[in-house]
């Protein structure tokens, strides 16, 4: 299976090819299984800010000697940022999207103290200990929705992934989608699940239709919903949806807006999971119905 082999630079160079490296279809065959896990990397070096917003994040450079866009914890929605981008990013790998590897972070505890600017040296420390990385994909190009076209079929299975996710920030005016080697690569799934920041109504939001889905960039091309729904539901087992929950560190359940421990907390998030995946006519009407309106 596919393995990140630490001592082998050749093949960490290609690790952040996920989906073009590997035919994902073996993950669906009875004796197969794919490998979720990450690796871990501490942070050697900032370079600098990618963008304005609430993740805040960077780039940086971790000991492995390769570049990474860092999420970090003391960011404004903190860890909760991050279990999006985990449980987005690994749900997206195991129905075999191109993303990029996914790896924690670690910051200690006196990286940063030489950065000038205040703000960032408050991030930095608000975020020691483990965060959540993406490999750089250098080079990369933003995808654009005038210039490139991409097909039904695999519109109809990004539109579903986000229904299925609630990632409400897939829209025209920021794609979160990135064209690398003539190929189109998903980032960016922290503004996901978003019902962990209201945690009381979280089975409620599980059987939303997810209303948002009427902005999603590749909406108009899905017509092939109903086959993506029938695919993709067969994939997300009970067992698949655990192994991913089961990621989350324990570090990052430590909250103060909830009396749950972390065990219980990851057991919401599965739930939820697989709430939303029994319940999926509910977000696949409401999308086809957003369709109907666009096309």
């Amino acid at each position: 299976m596919f393995l990140f082999l630490r001592n082998d630079r050749k093949k960490r160079e290609r690790s952040a090819d996920i989906g073009a490296q590997m035919d994902l279809k073996p993950y669906f065959y009875k004796n197969l299984q794919l490998d979720l896990s990450l690796r871990t990397v501490s942070v050697t070096r900032y370079i600098l800010p990618l963008r304005e917003g609430g993740s805040l994040p960077a780039l940086a450079e971790a000991d492995d000697d390769f570049k990474y866009v860092l999420k970090f914890r003391g960011a404004g929605h903190g860890v909760k940022a991050l279990i999006s981008e985990l449980i987005g990013g690994k749900v997206s790998q195991i129905l075999g999207f191109r993303i990029p590897e996914l790896v924690f972070a670690n910051l200690s505890d006196d990286f940063g103290r030489s950065e000038a600017d205040e703000e960032i040296q408050d991030l930095l420390k608000n975020s020691c200990g483990l965060n959540l990385a993406l490999h750089y994909l250098s080079g990369a190009i933003t995808y654009d929705p005038v210039a490139v076209k991409i097909d039904s079929k695999l519109s109809s299975e990004i539109v579903w992934l986000d229904a299925f996710l609630t990632n409400i920030d897939r829209t025209f005016r920021n794609t979160n989608m990135l064209m690398w080697h003539q190929e189109l690569w998903l980032i960016d799934n922290g503004a996901s699940l978003y019902f962990h920041h209201n945690w009381d109504n979280w089975e409620k939001n599980a059987v939303s239709p997810f209303v948002m889905i009427k902005d999603h960039v590749l909406l108009p091309q899905a017509s092939e919903l109903d086959a993506a729904n029938e695919k993709f539901k067969a994939i997300l087992t009970d067992e698949v949806l655990r192994e991913i929950v089961e990621l989350i560190p324990e570090d990052w359940l430590q909250w103060n807006d909830t009396d749950l421990n972390p065990n219980e907390i990851k057991d919401v998030y599965f739930q939820f999971l697989i709430l939303r995946r029994d319940n999926s006519d509910n977000f696949l009407n409401e999308a086809k119905n957003a369709r109907a309106k666009v096309i």
